[in-house]
């Protein structure tokens, strides 16, 4: 179903425009404390060092705020991964030909993942060069409308087929999933839908999100699923700064949303990261331009990686490199085991059509 080119821009990132920040409640000062007040903070500014920071400063409420550097990571082997296991890295890049003149080779040279799982690519397949990153295989699947969502695969291990899309013609114009099946599991790469501005294409997500719980059931029956991506949900009230003002106001934190995602946990999917790190706070992978957020770290937690419930003995870590600029995201990486998991007795096998490269 086709939607407004207003909306679609609008859901390219996460409500960067709609989110809600807490208002600071002031009391209107009375002209004599007014000018108290400024000249004793003349005074003292008059006697005060001007601070510095990596970038130039900025006024706000009449202080100066400094930005502040994300903590830098120079060792990319940790946290150390067990032998055996697969290094998997999601990350929404928010435009690849842009990522390229960020820093982007340099990350994954660095960080030297098995497999890296991208979304927001806004190219074709053909746009990527066939140079980049030796070693690694790639497929991208582009939205029919150029320049609109993507997502795109690298990977060391040859899968054994690639799928576009969940087999649904209403849902499969936007090149928001790929799968790549490997011997043991499958991989679904995911740019899950927007809301958008105003939670305009709510019911588009709600319309959304049963069709694709459906997909990871089929695919499930068959072997297990690895599923990452950007969600476009925080879950829980732990997972953004602030909660009470963005609830059912901002994407991402409608109660639709939220449920839908909780019927994807009550199928048998663990939401990993809170799986090992339940009650962790500030552990964000997104955050809007605007408002110095990132330095301030007010921010949601959009990526994750879902695996079923009978995958967790193969789980080793989930973690983030919130250090890694160049999108309004930071990577968010997974160590898993490649070992095959005991066949589980309800599990009836299924078709699933592969649509291979």
């Amino acid at each position: 179903m086709p939607r407004k080119k207003k909306v679609e821009e609008e859901e390219e990132s996460q409500s960067e425009e709609e989110e809600v920040l807490p208002k600071k409640r002031t009391r209107k000062p009375s002209l004599k404390s007014k000018e108290a007040s400024q000249s004793s903070q003349d005074s003292e500014d008059e006697d005060k060092p001007k601070k510095r920071g990596s970038k130039k400063a900025k006024e706000s409420d009449g202080k100066e705020e400094v930005e502040a550097v994300p903590p830098v990571v120079t060792d990319f082997t940790q946290p150390a991964k067990k032998e055996g296991d697969l290094k998997i890295v999601s990350w929404n890049i928010a435009g690849f030909k842009a990522i390229l003149g960020k820093g982007f080779e340099e990350y994954v040279t660095k960080e030297d993942p098995d497999i890296i799982c991208l979304q927001e690519t806004k190219i074709a397949p053909e746009g990527v060069s066939a140079e980049l990153l030796p070693g690694y295989q790639r497929h991208f699947y582009a939205a029919a409308k150029k320049g609109q969502h993507g997502t795109g695969v690298f990977s060391k291990v040859a899968p054994i087929a690639w799928t576009d899309g969940i087999g649904d013609a209403e849902h499969d114009t936007e090149g928001r999933v790929i799968t790549a099946e490997y011997e043991n599991f499958y991989l679904v790469n995911t740019y899950i839908p927007n809301s958008g501005s105003k939670l305009k294409e709510l019911e588009y997500r709600k319309k959304w999100d049963p069709k694709f719980l459906e997909y990871l059931q089929k695919l499930d029956k068959i072997k297990p699923v690895i599923w990452c991506g950007d969600l476009n949900v925080a879950h829980e009230e732990i997972d953004l700064k602030n909660p009470k003002p963005n609830k059912n106001k901002t994407p991402g934190f409608a109660d639709a949303e939220r449920e839908g995602f909780s019927n994807v946990l009550k199928a048998g999917f663990v939401d990993s990261y809170r799986h090992l790190y339940p009650t962790e706070v500030d552990c964000y992978t997104f955050w809007t331009y605007k408002y110095n957020s990132r330095a301030k770290n007010t921010g949601w937690r959009l990526d994750y990686f879902v695996i079923p419930q009978r995958m967790v003995p193969n789980l080793s870590d989930v973690y983030r490199r919130p250090h890694i600029m160049g999108s309004d995201h930071c990577p968010l990486v997974l160590h898993v085991s490649q070992k095959p998991l005991e066949q589980v007795p309800h599990v009836e096998q299924a078709q699933v059509e592969q649509k291979s490269e």
